[in-house]
């Protein structure tokens, strides 16, 4: 996916920065043929012992007369080298070499045996097929893809707190590189709808929510996207927010000015400020609008999201005014 065609990017459809690097994959990087090679009895503490240090090493041990060695070999440098550099692959031809699997008591071939951290760790005896070979790699080095998964986890959380942190360019050009790299995510894809947002690009925003696969428009970070612009949109119809503080200077109990004011402050990104006109309003009068300014209050929840401090901070007032 290039960034002259991302759907999110708009003007921020360049390339990941620092140490990202999805597309190509960080182990895709490696070329295969760096991901197999042959060793010796000298070579060994360095090819498989130190090397395993940085990831899972398989010594596959074999001899130019082994009929299934010559089964194997094929099948297991295929999956090797769609590992994507998880394993390496080191060979050892126990005729010329026969010191170290005579230590490690290989008395039949073919023999694989995972070496990690320095250590054999498991291993498998025979000509096994594909299928095998995978999901033993899968047990010794994970399945694939946690590692890429765990790293755009980790841009998500860098890229929301530059945005909280007032870096809307800088999180909005993460936000369509972690896109970039995996489309469908939902917490990228509303990433990128809140930087537009704020930036005040409501119409981009709306447009690319509109245009989200329905499978994504149901989760959760979508779902608090498409409130938080319900609510933008709402706010338009109430006027100027100075007419409502006039009307509260002259009849503090007006709830609904209030209440209206509340929904302002809120798109302005003013929340301890919206939160406290809620909870102004449910300690003078929990009746009205059925109970209002509590479910507006629990709306405005659900879009801060619950980490946030306005969150935190008006649900602990919250409590105290439910359960004093």
């Amino acid at each position: 996916m290039s960034g002259t065609n991302n759907p999110y990017g708009g003007g921020y459809g360049g390339q990941m920065s620092g140490t990202m690097s999805y597309g190509a994959g960080s182990a895709a990087a490696a070329p295969a043929a760096g991901l197999i090679k042959d060793t010796t009895t000298a070579g060994f503490t360095k090819d498989v012992l130190e090397e395993s240090r940085r990831q899972p090493v398989l010594v596959d041990f074999w001899a130019p007369w082994c009929g299934p060695c010559k089964q194997l070999a094929p099948a297991l440098e295929k999956v090797v080298n769609e590992s994507q550099g998880r394993v390496k692959l080191v060979k050892l031809n126990i005729d010329d070499h026969p010191a170290i699997p005579g230590q490690l008591g290989i008395q039949s071939i073919p023999a694989v045996i995972a070496f990690v951290n320095g250590r054999p760790m498991d291993g498998f005896m025979g000509a096994v097929p594909e299928s095998q070979i995978r999901q033993f790699i899968d047990k010794i080095a994970g399945p694939a893809g946690a590692d890429q998964a765990a790293e755009i986890e980790a841009a998500i959380e860098e890229a929301q707190g530059l945005l909280a942190a007032g870096d809307t360019d800088g999180a909005a050009q993460l936000f369509a590189a972690i896109l970039q790299a995996d489309p469908e995510n939902a917490k990228a894809a509303a990433g990128m709808m809140d930087c537009l947002i704020t930036l005040g690009e409501t119409a981009r925003a709306k447009q690319m929510l509109e245009s989200l696969p329905e499978e994504m428009a149901g989760q959760a970070a979508i779902q608090a996207i498409a409130l938080k612009l319900q609510q933008i949109e709402e706010v338009r119809k109430f006027g100027d927010p100075v007419a409502l503080e006039h009307e509260l200077a002259l009849n503090p109990d007006h709830h609904d000015a209030r209440m209206k004011l509340a929904k302002i402050l809120n798109v302005q990104g003013k929340r301890d400020e919206a939160a406290e006109h809620l909870l102004l309003v449910m300690k003078k009068d929990r009746t009205f609008d059925d109970d209002g300014a509590r479910r507006q209050l629990l709306e405005f929840f659900e879009t801060w999201g619950p980490k946030d401090p306005a969150t935190i901070s008006a649900r602990r007032r919250l409590s105290s005014i439910l359960f004093s």
